[in-house]
């Protein structure tokens, strides 16, 4: 059995409330559903001394899912362009 991939999407900027309708949108989508998961990284205030922590979505996927995760990714660009949330980066 091979270890899971992830695709890492980096949202700089995104605010809280965005980002939760994001997630809404991500977790009623047919094309997010098993066997790959998501892990959110919701976008974290300032604390003294500290910035900000941007926000980030991980499309996490088994080789078996490989296409889906594709489709998937596919998918949330869409419903990051629905919100006019930029995509940073990628990994």
């Amino acid at each position: 059995m091979t270890a899971p991939s992830g695709i890492r999407f980096a949202l700089e900027g995104i605010d809280e409330i965005t980002f939760a309708k994001v997630l809404r949108d991500l977790m009623s989508d047919t094309a997010f559903a098993r066997p790959l998961q998501i892990q959110a990284q919701p976008p974290k205030p300032a604390q003294p001394g500290q910035p900000p922590q941007d926000a980030s979505l991980t499309l996490v996927f088994d080789e078996a899912g490989r296409a889906q995760a594709i489709a998937a990714m596919q998918r949330l660009k869409t419903i990051m362009l629905r919100y006019g949330v930029q995509i940073d980066s990628v990994r």
